[in-house]
């Protein structure tokens, strides 16, 4: 029985933004362009999520990449308030899956400073029941070891619970531990492919 909703983050909860970020720092297209693919679409951007090495660590080896963009990268990823921002439905999501009684939980790869900078697009990690944020425990999906974390943390078992991502590598990681998933593409899409899952679950509680 489904008695436990895990949610991740960016993409799910809340908008995640790539060109676009640069884009709004005053960049033009081509170079916003640029600077997504040499930072966030680079092997180095998990780095951020992992909290091991420092920013000043991550930024040089962006730096390494793209040496003309240096000024860029400093200027734009010293602080990042505006990569993330809020989603007005994700609270009341999560409330009425509380009200229902289901855990709600979040799993998410998330940096020390974009954390912090985009608290205000957070505020529903006030009203869910807890959760992994990856630097904190410097383990990032879709390793294994973040999943059996939340599992062993919150006394939850992989087989009652459903995990919503965005990202398909993510869900597959957690299907093999024996998580239910939901591959997050629209609100709507996926409010009827959890309740396809879950309706039942209600019903039996009731």
């Amino acid at each position: 029985m489904i008695n436990t909703v895990v949610f991740d983050i960016g993409g799910v909860l809340a908008d995640y933004h790539c060109a676009e970020y640069y884009v709004g720092l005053g960049y033009d297209e081509e170079k916003a362009k640029r600077l997504e693919e040499v930072t966030m679409h680079s092997p180095y951007w998990c780095e951020y999520d992992r909290g091991v090495m420092t920013d000043e660590e991550i930024r040089a080896k962006f730096k390494s990449l793209a040496p003309d963009l240096s000024d860029d990268i400093d200027r734009s990823l010293t602080t990042m308030h505006g990569i993330v921002t809020r989603r007005e439905k994700s609270i009341p999501w999560i409330k009425s899956l509380k009200e229902r009684g289901f855990k709600v939980l979040v799993l998410s790869n998330y940096s020390r400073t974009a954390f912090h900078d985009c608290a205000d697009a957070l505020d529903f990690l006030d009203v869910v029941d807890g959760g992994i944020i990856s630097y904190q425990d410097q383990v990032i999906k879709p390793n294994p070891a973040i999943y059996e974390l939340l599992c062993y943390r919150y006394g939850v078992r992989p087989e009652n619970c459903v995990f919503i991502d965005d990202t398909v590598k993510n869900l597959v990681a957690a299907a093999k531990l024996g998580f239910s998933t939901v591959h997050y593409e629209t609100f709507e899409q996926t409010s009827n492919e959890l309740e396809s899952l879950i309706g039942g679950e209600n019903e039996h509680r009731k």
